[in-house]
């Protein structure tokens, strides 16, 4: 069962890590348009390009985030595995919860980001944040 979840985890890290790095090569992929891309996982206003070199660095960090998810279901994976776990399940977590505020509406106002962040960005960061925060958990008992 905990395979099955740290692969739940994974699996969207995968994509999303693999997505930016489509972004970070010079694709707009989903988008037609870079300006399209921009518009939908960015949401700031002024932004017509996503930033490669930011989108290579994210790429690589989200990757490194779904390791640590599969690593959590080695049967003994050791304190600072452990420590990173955690550590994701809090940003993952506060990057979920910080989309339905106030202030980051008011910081991402461009549509379609506004919508796509409320229907599914946000959602999907407090999914993967309890997926690992049950990695966690799952250690204890």
């Amino acid at each position: 069962m905990i395979s099955g979840i740290a692969s739940l985890v994974f699996i969207p890290l995968l994509a999303i890590a693999a997505a930016h790095m489509i972004w970070a090569l010079g694709g707009s992929y989903p988008a037609r348009t870079p300006e399209l891309l921009a518009r939908t996982v960015l949401g700031t206003k002024g932004r017509d390009r996503v930033p490669r070199l930011a989108s290579a660095v994210i790429s690589l960090l989200i990757l490194a985030a779904g390791i640590v998810a599969l690593s959590l279901a080695d049967p003994a994976p050791g304190a600072v595995m452990i420590g990173l776990g955690i550590a994701l399940a809090l940003v993952f977590a506060g990057r979920g919860l910080i989309g339905y505020t106030k202030a980051w509406q008011a910081r991402t106002p461009v549509e379609p980001f506004r919508t796509m962040d409320r229907k599914f960005y946000s959602p999907l960061c407090l999914a993967i944040g309890a997926g690992f925060v049950f990695l966690i958990v799952w250690r204890f008992m």
